[in-house]
């Protein structure tokens, strides 16, 4: 990653050194990372959709979608290389308290979990992701109704000891209790970062990733055709992957957000800004992913012949 360290431990990330490590040719999908996701509702079946099918572009081995019962059709014939999975649901289509038991027993399986596209903010739904955040130890992305969820109880973001990854924009960042009334969205990311030992991915023009060490990344890539709803569902299925392939958090966050730019750049650049969509990021992927994998040592390429 070419990163230009300024003196405020502040770093603009291009893509110059990303380097994603060839696989090896032994693998199996055991190897790359058991992501899950607890997503969805009526009215709003396709953020763990995009999500899900953004964690499979990104190369996550097995890929698990849980959602409401009554999503699980929909999910079931959008999705052909993840797994949905129904879960208890309320007469509004949301998640109901009774989906707790299940969810926690299908999360903890997990080598990486996402909390939030498309849940709703019903209340009985809030309350099963803040009991749910506490009791899960593996890397954890926070997104939309995941976030939402925090609001007025974000001790439960504090109770947490594994890694966690939220993904706010600036809305949502508010109703957690960040503060941008100064108009410095990166040291308001490394001040909530501190606060409550976490990962802030805050997005926008120029995301910010904020540590709780004070170390921050500021993203160059993207642009206005990613303004669309349903691009950060793309953002968290892709951070969720690198996680659970076990890329160190400081590689999967500003790689993560950098990669996904890059996708909406690609996209740009061949449909036009005015009607790219979420969906084509999510083709784009491989394609961008592949320019920084490293290529098989010499001895690799001739002994495959």
């Amino acid at each position: 990653m070419d990163l230009t360290l300024s003196n405020d431990d502040t770093r603009m990330v291009t893509g110059a050194d990303i380097s994603l490590p060839r696989r090896p040719r032994e693998a199996h999908k055991g190897n790359f990372g058991k992501v899950c996701i607890l997503g969805g509702s009526v009215g709003y079946s396709g953020a763990p959709v995009l999500a899900a099918a953004a964690a499979v572009r990104t190369g996550s081995g097995l890929v698990t979608l849980l959602v409401p019962e009554p999503v699980w059709g929909v999910a079931a014939v959008k999705l052909t290389s993840a797994m949905p999975w129904p879960l208890p649901a309320g007469k509004d289509g949301t998640l109901s308290w009774e989906a707790l038991g299940p969810a926690l027993e299908k999360l903890r399986q997990a080598d990486a979990v996402l909390i939030g596209p498309g849940l709703s903010r019903n209340g009985e739904t809030a309350q099963v992701i803040r009991t749910l955040i506490p009791q899960l130890e593996v890397p954890l992305v926070l997104d939309a109704d995941g976030i939402n969820a925090l609001e007025g109880h974000i001790n439960v973001l504090d109770s947490r000891k594994g890694l966690t990854v939220l993904t706010p924009h600036d809305g949502e960042f508010a109703r957690m209790g960040g503060d941008l009334l100064s108009g410095d969205r990166v040291e308001a990311a490394r001040a909530f970062a501190a606060a409550h030992h976490c990962v802030l991915v805050l997005k926008g023009h120029r995301t910010v990733t904020a540590f709780p060490d004070g170390e921050a990344f500021v993203n160059t890539s993207g642009n206005p055709g990613m303004a669309k709803g349903g691009s950060g569902d793309v953002l968290a299925g892709m951070l969720l992957s690198m996680l659970g392939q076990g890329f160190p958090a400081r590689q999967a966050a500003p790689w993560g957000v950098w990669l996904h730019g890059t996708a909406g750049d690609a996209c740009a650049g061949r449909l036009g800004e005015y009607g790219m969509t979420p969906g084509d990021m999510i083709e784009a992927i491989p394609g961008v992913m592949k320019q920084f994998e490293k290529e098989d040592p010499p001895c690799a390429r001739s002994c495959a012949h």
